[in-house]
């Protein structure tokens, strides 16, 4: 291919997006370098949806060893090591970080583990000072936690650091109402830590629908997580008993023993010299780009959560694909962001695909909902009251399925063949053909009226 570059493409960050584009770039022929300077997996791999998967699993065992009573079975004084837990968990993400770095490999690309910037139009200054050139350039440096700005913010910790805590905090604030928010205040309630979420608005998971975003709140309620609407960080200072004293808007103090940030995430575009290359950005500092993933400027290009469009791992991975297919494979590929569906592993979990109920009242006009709300065969034995809730959003006349939304036990497994149908525009007549599976959960979708 390019002759006269060191390079047919060289990526900047080897997260889900960078990595996959480089590979496959690498599959279709090009000589592909990936710059990473912390380590090759990027945030989901290393310090994100992976590893917060596995506490939420080791948080569940908390509600299911006090469910196996009514089961029959005796379990004498459970006790739970933390440090055990974030061993193995950690050590997992080793071996992953390993079999990345050992896929790059096997395609032939070169790995350089430092910070690279653009210095040139087609020139790359590595953090050691060497200069390489290349044809293309992706970008997929990927976001980063946002810290909120106020006086101590500097004593509280990010998703990046919870992975790595020393002990847990029996008292923690949680700032923040999102997915991250509300998966680490299930996470640390289940092992015993006393939460409180705050949130600047009264909203908790936007873009969810409404009804399980309120089931999400009472239930999270009912398990002892404590949650202060609009308020806001006034400051955070140390106690002279080791505790943080944070004051905010509209609320009394409070004292924990850590402060998690989960205030939203921002897009790493600084000091890659994207300004001196000509690269656009956009008003949050994302990345800008056209449905090919291409930059105002030609041979450069981005995906992922630099470009702030979906920010889920998946996605970037399409994105991805898409751009080593239409750069270097001749086959012009755009990612459909249409209708994805995705999930909050909270406790209960929740999750969505298409439109929620409102949005779709407001772009359909006239919509039928169907819903069941109902506890689970398994809790209803343990004696817990905990309910379930589904939703299909449908339109009036044709039937079709706008969104299917659900809150409880195993939502996201029983979602990921939901989203098949509503993608394929399936209608609610489809799902009333199809004949239950009984008993179990996922059969309400095929039974709603």
């Amino acid at each position: 291919m390019a002759d006269q570059y060191d390079y047919d493409l060289f990526t900047i960050g080897a997260g889900s997006g960078g990595v996959r584009a480089s590979r496959v770039a690498a599959a279709h022929g090009a000589k592909v370098a990936i710059a990473e300077e912390h380590r090759v997996g990027g945030t989901c791999v290393i310090r994100g949806c992976v590893p917060k998967k596995m506490l939420v699993y080791g948080a569940h065992f908390a509600e299911d060893l006090e469910d196996a009573k009514a089961f029959g079975w005796t379990i004498d004084n459970p006790r739970f090591d933390w440090a055990t837990l974030r061993d193995n968990v950690l050590r997992d993400v080793d071996r992953l970080n390993g079999l990345y770095t050992e896929t790059l490999e096997n395609h032939g690309v070169e790995i350089i583990n430092e910070r690279a910037e653009l210095t040139g139009p087609h020139e790359i200054t590595l953090a050691s000072g060497r200069k390489v050139t290349a044809k293309h350039i992706l970008v997929a440096t990927g976001a980063r936690p946002h810290i909120p700005a106020c006086p101590g913010n500097e004593l509280g910790i990010t998703s990046n650091e919870a992975f790595h805590l020393d002990a847990l905090p029996p008292r923690i604030l949680i700032a923040g109402g999102g997915y991250i928010a509300n998966e680490f205040a299930g996470i640390f309630n289940e092992f015993g830590s006393q939460v409180t979420i705050i949130n600047r608005s009264d909203k908790l998971l936007r873009g969810y629908d409404e009804a399980l975003r309120d089931r999400l709140l009472q239930i999270s309620v009912m398990k002892g997580i404590d949650f202060r609407f609009h308020a806001e960080f006034r400051g955070i200072e140390q106690t002279d008993d080791g505790g943080l004293k944070v004051s905010m808007t509209n609320h009394d103090d409070l004292v924990v023993d850590g402060v998690l940030f989960a205030t939203g995430r921002v897009p790493n575009t600084e000091g890659l010299g994207l300004d001196k290359a000509g690269v656009k950005l956009g008003a949050k500092g994302e990345i800008v780009v056209d449905e090919f993933s291409k930059t105002s400027v030609d041979h450069i290009y981005a995906v992922g959560d630099v470009t702030n469009r979906v920010q889920l791992t998946p996605v970037a991975i399409r994105e991805g694909q898409a751009f080593a297919d239409t750069v270097f494979g001749g086959k012009p590929t755009k990612v459909d962001h249409s209708c994805i569906p995705a999930a909050v592993f909270s406790h209960p979990p929740l999750a969505g695909v298409g439109l929620t109920e409102g949005e779709a009242r407001n772009k359909y006009g006239s919509v039928r909902v169907y819903q069941s709300d109902f506890r689970p065969m398994k809790n209803v034995l343990a004696g817990r009251n905990e309910r379930a809730l589904y939703k299909m959003i449908c339109d009036e006349d044709s039937g079709r399925i706008l969104g299917i939304h659900m809150i409880g036990p195993e939502a996201a497994e029983i979602m990921q063949a939901a989203a098949v149908a509503v993608k394929a525009g399936l209608t609610k007549a489809d799902f009333d053909a199809t004949v239950a599976i009984h008993p179990t959960m996922a059969e309400e979708l095929v039974l709603l009226r």
